[in-house]
């Protein structure tokens, strides 16, 4: 038991240390951004699923509205399967509110892609509410419109 007890006092000394790096990792509002921009411009489900909340609503520029997540997920793969070779980006970002749990932004965005093979652009702007859930921050709801 003797031969235990450095040990013991070395992983007590280190613990506030570990906390304390693993704080600096935490996924940050911005963070979220970056990941949000990039999953959507691989048109996969897949990599946009972990950032998408299960309660999110998601309100299109044409005005239709998707509750919940499997009705955000049928929508977003529409558009993928509609927009091809799509090119998507986020700019102009401004936080409204950041929380320790919350974050609400707007921003600009632009897209560009074949449609029917006629090459097709848009863009307007957004308003996004994120949550953090279990380390990770999700969208809970987003709202795009017309460039103003």
């Amino acid at each position: 038991m003797k031969s235990l007890l450095p040990w013991f006092f070395v992983l007590f000394l280190t613990l506030p240390w570990a906390a304390q790096a693993n704080d600096s990792k935490k996924m940050k509002p911005e963070d979220f951004v970056a990941r949000y921009e990039q999953a959507l411009a691989t048109q996969s489900w897949e990599q946009v699923d972990p950032l998408i909340h299960p309660d999110c609503t998601v309100t299109f520029s044409n005005g239709s509205c998707h509750q919940g997540k499997n009705k955000v997920r049928e929508a977003f793969q529409k558009n993928f399967d509609l927009i091809k070779d799509e090119e998507y980006s986020i700019s102009d970002l401004h936080w409204v509110l950041k929380g320790e749990n919350f974050a609400v932004f707007t921003y600009s965005y632009r897209w560009s892609g074949k449609i029917n093979g006629q090459q097709m652009s848009g863009g307007g702007r957004g308003t996004s509410t994120l949550t953090l859930e279990e380390g990770s921050w999700q969208l809970v709801a987003e709202h795009l419109g017309p460039k103003s």
